[in-house]
């Protein structure tokens, strides 16, 4: 019950695109390719956008905060 062989795995893919047929499998690699290729778009665009001024608003806060014990009142 080990690992299957090259020729078992040949034999699985020829069953399997007999029962599919290539042009079905044909669009199924197509249509995967693309999904993908979305996903990697899709986090590109992610990465690219600016830090919006809700995620800004801590930080300037803290800044504020410190310049302000940082002046003697007087």
């Amino acid at each position: 019950m080990g690992s299957f062989s090259t020729m078992h795995w040949l034999i699985v893919l020829v069953i399997v695109a007999l029962v599919f047929g290539t042009k079905k499998l044909g669009s199924f690699g197509s249509d995967l390719g693309s999904a993908i290729k979305g996903f990697k778009d899709g986090i590109r665009e992610a990465e690219a956008e600016p830090v919006s001024e809700a995620e800004k608003a801590p930080a300037v806060a803290l800044r504020d905060t410190q310049e302000t014990q940082a002046t003697p009142k007087q």
